[in-house]
């Protein structure tokens, strides 16, 4: 009898499973189904771009963004939608930066394409000019000296790697020369630096980005220069050594300036008090119109809530999304954030960013307790079929990962990068770069993953 009892029990156990399993797949179908013929993601990217533009921390534009963001979540009737103040920091770029190399005395003043480092300081009124070295790496750096460099304009003309097949490997790669770039040459003695731009496409966008001062190093100026650009200044000084190098710049740092998080919340049916987030950065560079980076990830986010609503899928955990102010040139916005989550005592169980452009997604990265990010896995058969083959440990995002010391598991999202860092900090980060139907697969696949989050837990 007892046998006979427990087979039952299994049958049951059994029936139930493949019952839940039906449920999900369904669901999921519903998510990308109704992401695809009716979702709002690609409409409040065009406003954003088009209507707004780039977002730099303590713009105007910025503002209007948080406004902007705030009135499309209310206009939705979540549970909740709130701000969060920020205080940011407020880095003017100025007039457009202008260069030009002269290979003889008597030679011809030949242009480049240059744009200011994000943080730099300005040149003098008049400009900077001088005698270039090149350099291919910290450690050529160190071996030239202060003998080499010292009053000398330093070319850093590092190239991120082509053979990485993900192309943030080979971004985090070069990226180092254009953070520390500034306080290695002026340690000894450099006046100005010059970056290649951080991409491997070949064209005449100077890429933007942030970069850093050391304390004990008097600050230089530093620009970044176009991937031609750079080729052509290369030849240049293999042909002509004493070549000489002219850039101007009139970036300026102000006082810091209040801004905002933007917080939109679908509170849980049977867990409110597990929190799962979804976010994106709202502030962009000042170049393009920071469609890919970051508005691709906010519209993504914004999309998530819409789509349970849309759907009336009554989620069992708080659903949030946020977008983040200040990623880009100070992280202070995802800081923030945390600041408050610990000071409430939210348990934030999860948070998902996009920040990784609005192309095809392929999979998610995951950091945090290897058992939640196993009993994750073990659904990664429902999104086989919406071509999300890619699940792996590694990394959540810039604005989430101030959550890792509350035990929040980190989870980003993985698009196809090969085309992400033709227009990452570019002016080519325009509107018409991203595909709509490659943004609202985006949004769906953070939703049904969301969803499956909501429905599960993560213990």
């Amino acid at each position: 009898m007892r046998k006979y009892f427990c087979t039952i029990i299994s049958v049951l156990v059994f029936f139930s499973n493949v019952n839940a399993q039906s449920n999900d797949s369904l669901n999921i179908r519903k998510i990308y189904n109704e992401a695809l013929t009716s979702g709002k993601a690609y409409g409040w990217l065009d406003y954003l771009c088009n209507s707004i533009g780039s977002r730099l921390s303590g713009s105007a534009q910025a503002e209007l963004a948080v406004n902007y963001v705030k009135k499309e979540l209310d206009q939705l009737k979540f549970d909740r939608v709130f701000l969060q103040d920020v205080m940011v920091p407020h880095w003017v770029r100025g007039e457009k930066g202008n260069a030009f190399y002269k290979p003889t005395t008597a030679g011809a003043l030949l242009p480049v394409s240059i744009t200011a480092l994000g943080m730099s300081i300005a040149t003098p009124q008049g400009g900077l000019f001088g005698p270039v070295v090149e350099i291919k790496n910290f450690d050529e750096l160190a071996v030239k000296g202060r003998k080499e460099i010292a009053g000398k304009i330093v070319f850093f003309n590092y190239p991120m790697d082509p053979t990485f097949y993900n192309t943030f490997r080979a971004y985090g790669e070069a990226a180092k020369y254009r953070w520390s770039a500034a306080a290695r040459a002026g340690y000894y003695g450099a006046k100005g630096v010059v970056v290649r731009s951080m991409t491997l496409a070949t064209d005449d966008f100077p890429h933007t980005g942030s970069m850093g001062y050391s304390d004990s190093v008097q600050k230089i100026p530093a620009c970044a220069i176009s991937t031609i650009g750079a080729n052509e200044l290369s030849d240049a000084i293999k042909m002509y050594p004493q070549l000489q190098f002219f850039f101007k710049q009139s970036c300026e740092m102000k006082d810091s300036v209040l801004s905002h998080n933007v917080v939109g919340e679908i509170k849980g049916s049977e867990h409110p008090e597990e929190i799962i987030i979804v976010g994106g950065h709202l502030d962009s560079w000042d170049l393009g119109k920071g469609a890919h980076d970051d508005g691709a990830g906010v519209v993504q986010s914004m999309e998530v809530l819409n789509l349970f609503k849309a759907l009336n899928i009554k989620p069992k955990r708080t659903i949030r999304c946020v977008a983040f102010m200040n990623e880009e040139n100070g992280g202070r916005g995802g800081a923030k954030y945390a600041e408050l989550a610990k000071q409430n005592n939210e348990n934030t169980i999860a948070a998902i960013e996009t920040d990784g452009g609005g192309t095809s997604p392929r999979g998610f990265s995951f950091k945090g307790d290897s058992m939640q990010i196993e009993k994750i896995f073990s659904k990664k058969y429902l999104f086989e079929q919406y071509g999300l083959h890619v699940w792996m440990h590694g990394y959540g995002g810039a604005d989430i990962d101030h959550l890792e010391k509350q035990g929040t598991l980190l989870i980003g999202l993985s698009p196809d990068s090969q085309r992400y860092f033709d227009y990452h900090h570019a002016a080519s980060d325009t509107f018409d770069k991203v595909n709509k139907r490659e943004l609202e697969l985006g949004a769906a696949s953070i939703a049904a993953l969301v969803y499956l989050i909501s429905e599960y837990g993560l213990k």
